[in-house]
């Protein structure tokens, strides 16, 4: 078994250099691309309500994470296509916007919040995304202005059908048990080998035949992701670029997010999907899984609170 955990060599993260003012933008935009392009753009920022009005960029629409994202008991799950459907139409959105996605980023778990809202909306069909790389923390880095003004939406009636092409079942993901797709886990070591676990997760361990690369993995400087160069070299160099497909999942398909789009939109790969509920939908709808402690184990960290 395989586990990809191989740290980044610094001679392989160069900056990025494609022009966001090209017909159609990159998957990330730096905070410098952006600054001459707000009028173009639709900018979704991420964050709760009170972030956003304690300032955010000019334009700006407040989306909250949580409306992409399931209930507290699955919160991966996918939000149904009529509810995200009156979410675009409230934020104004047409199908061919120009969107870029500004989220905190104070860590690299942040990213995956960015990645997963992304996802969300390519599956929606929405075709010029990006992602504002490094965040509202870049953005404040590179000594640009913030506002508290909320913008004025005109709301639209854009009409949604998901596309599936980057979304794994369960029964995708037991095919790929079965076969032989690649089950990447992109959590820390330790959830895959079961010693911690999710609060929801109905118990430690991980996908039956998966291996693990990290979603941390792909930052070489703090929250800022490497670029599609480097994305691509790292994939080569770990194996992943030699899988005939990958389904991506953690615990809610939030890190999971992460590893998805370093790996279909940076690296280029064909067939990567991201599997939404992840291990806590997939434990608690009673699927097989591994590394699953022993019962003396498992008795043990419930009467100590240990995991």
């Amino acid at each position: 078994m395989r586990n990809f955990a191989t740290p980044l060599l610094g001679a392989t993260l160069v900056a990025a250099t494609a022009t966001f003012a090209a017909a159609q933008s990159g998957p990330l935009v730096s905070a410098e691309e952006l600054n001459g392009t707000l009028d173009d753009v639709r900018v979704l920022d991420i964050r709760a309500e009170d972030a956003f009005a304690g300032g955010h960029l000019n334009g700006a629409a407040n989306a909250p994470y949580g409306l992409f994202r399931g209930p507290a008991e699955n919160p991966g799950q996918l939000v149904p296509v009529e509810d995200l459907q009156q979410v675009y139409r409230d934020l104004g959105l047409e199908a061919d916007d120009r969107i870029v996605v500004s989220y905190a980023g104070e860590s690299v778990t942040d990213f995956g919040a960015a990645a997963r809202v992304y996802w969300t909306l390519k599956s929606s069909g929405f075709q010029d995304i990006s992602i504002l790389n490094g965040g509202l923390a870049a953005w404040e880095e590179a000594g640009f202005d913030l506002t508290d003004t909320a913008p004025q939406i005109d709301t639209s009636d854009m009409e949604v059908t998901w596309n599936d092409q980057w979304t794994a079942s369960r029964e995708d993901v037991q095919a790929s048990i079965d076969g032989d797709g690649l089950l990447l886990d992109a959590r820390p070591e330790s959830f895959w080998a079961g010693k911690d676990a999710h609060a929801a997760a109905a118990k430690p361990g991980t996908l039956p035949q998966s291996e693990y690369f990290e979603h941390a993995s792909w930052f070489s400087d703090g929250p800022t992701i490497i670029d599609a160069s480097a994305a691509q070299s790292l994939a080569s160099a770990e194996g992943l670029s030699d899988a005939d497909s990958i389904i991506s999942f953690c615990n809610t398909g939030h890190w999971a997010a992460t590893n998805w789009f370093a790996l279909s939109e940076l690296a280029g790969l064909e067939d990567v999907k991201l599997y939404p509920e992840s291990v806590v939908g997939w434990s608690n709808a009673g699927g097989e899984m591994m590394n699953v402690p022993g019962p003396l184990t498992m008795l043990w960290r419930q009467v100590t609170g240990i995991f």
